[in-house]
């Protein structure tokens, strides 16, 4: 049995200790308090590729690694989302963050119930996820960042790809709900996609 305490498993911990920061330094009165939870938010999303990566290149992939890791990614991203849009009121800005809060839950619902009927596979995380989920993270490190680097307009940039972002998460939910859909529509107890 894989100890619970491995390096992969403390990474994604440390995410989700991260959150709480994030906020904290999100309110703060002070210019640089944007800084650092943006350079906060990026360092998790580089744990977010670590611990995977540790994990199968050790052989320490755990169950508890496997159930805890989308929900730091899950819990991290609404709560820079839930940030940006308590500051943010544009619409195309609180559009985005529904698509992508909203997604995230229909598919945790879709593969939670795929998972009960044996079918898990079907919906497993895809090649367009991983893009997905590259342009988020360095979208939402942007936004959070705010500050202009040099000529580059960050939150604008940043919000650029997190418009990329939520275009791929929607393409990707149909692309997993086509997947699904043979089971979904099936009577129970009938072989797959006959109704």
């Amino acid at each position: 049995m894989t100890h619970p305490y491995t390096i992969p498993n403390l990474l994604t911990a440390l995410r989700i200790v991260l959150i709480p920061v994030i906020i904290g330094l999100f309110y703060l009165p002070f210019g640089w308090g944007d800084i650092v939870s943006g350079l906060l938010f990026a360092f998790a999303g580089i744990t977010d590729t670590l611990d995977g990566y540790l994990a199968r290149r050790t052989g320490q992939v755990s169950n508890l690694g496997a159930f805890l890791d989308p929900v730091a990614d899950k819990l991290i991203v609404a709560t820079a989302l839930v940030l940006i849009v308590a500051r943010d009121h544009n619409v195309v800005v609180v559009l985005t963050a529904a698509v992508i809060i909203g997604r995230e839950i229909a598919i945790s619902g879709l593969r939670e119930w795929m998972a009960e009927v044996g079918k898990r596979h079907k919906v497993a995380v895809s090649g367009l996820g991983k893009f997905k989920t590259i342009a988020q993270i360095v979208g939402l490190s942007l936004m959070l960042f705010r500050e202009n680097l040099w000529i580059l307009p960050t939150y604008n940039l940043g919000l650029a790809l997190t418009v990329v972002a939520a275009v791929l998460t929607l393409w990707s939910m149909t692309l997993y709900l086509r997947a699904a859909w043979p089971d979904l529509t099936a009577r129970p107890g009938a072989p797959d996609g006959h109704s």
